[in-house]
């Protein structure tokens, strides 16, 4: 506790001086510089200080053999984070189910040889099964992580007008990093998480 004390006023005492030492300047080039410094960081500290509110929809996003769920934390207009999971029906012997499948909530299941699993859970199984399927090079969970960081830093605006100019076709090349024919639908998944913000 001693040392991070001393390290804490020593680091306090370099900034004071620090500080002393560049007071002395003068000229209008270093005022107009801290001013506006000054009210770039007012303007970050305003944006960083706007709540963390939660968004989350289950949505068709691939097809009609599974639902992806789809959840974005909004800071004032801003994406600042995204989650992406599709969940299908799965035979056991290749995926673990969601918790329970295996109880009582797993007595409802149509086919006991079938299970409903998250895709990303069963990543390793549904990526090869993809690459034999469709000839996927792409793991799915990375897959969906590119998509999740291609909308984190915009607003829904900026989204809405990229899926208004790109044809579903256009969007698998325009996420580097995923290789999913239903990129737009993923992406129009995660616009509708930041619009159920309230």
């Amino acid at each position: 506790m001693k040392k991070i004390s001393l390290l804490l006023l020593s680091l306090g005492l370099v900034a004071v001086f620090a500080g002393c030492s560049s007071n002395g300047q003068s000229g209008s080039s270093s005022g107009a510089a801290a001013e506006a410094s000054t009210t770039a960081a007012a303007a970050t500290t305003a944006a960083d200080s706007a709540p963390v509110k939660m968004g989350r929809v289950e949505y068709a996003a691939h097809g009609t053999k599974c639902f992806t769920v789809a959840v974005v934390a909004m800071q004032g207009d801003k994406i600042i984070g995204a989650s992406l999971d599709d969940y299908q029906f799965m035979s056991t012997d290749v995926a673990k189910g969601v918790p329970n499948s295996d109880q009582d909530f797993g007595q409802n299941y149509k086919d006991p040889k079938m299970v409903l699993a998250s895709k990303k859970a069963n990543a390793e199984y549904y990526s090869e099964h993809m690459k034999e399927e469709a000839g996927a090079t792409t793991p799915v969970d990375e897959s969906l992580a590119a998509i999740e960081q291609y909308v984190t830093g915009k607003t829904v605006a900026e989204l809405e007008d990229e899926l208004s100019s790109k044809s579903a076709e256009q969007w698998v090349d325009a996420v580097s990093g995923a290789t999913l024919v239903d990129t737009q639908g993923y992406v129009k998944a995660l616009v509708e998480a930041a619009k159920s913000v309230k």
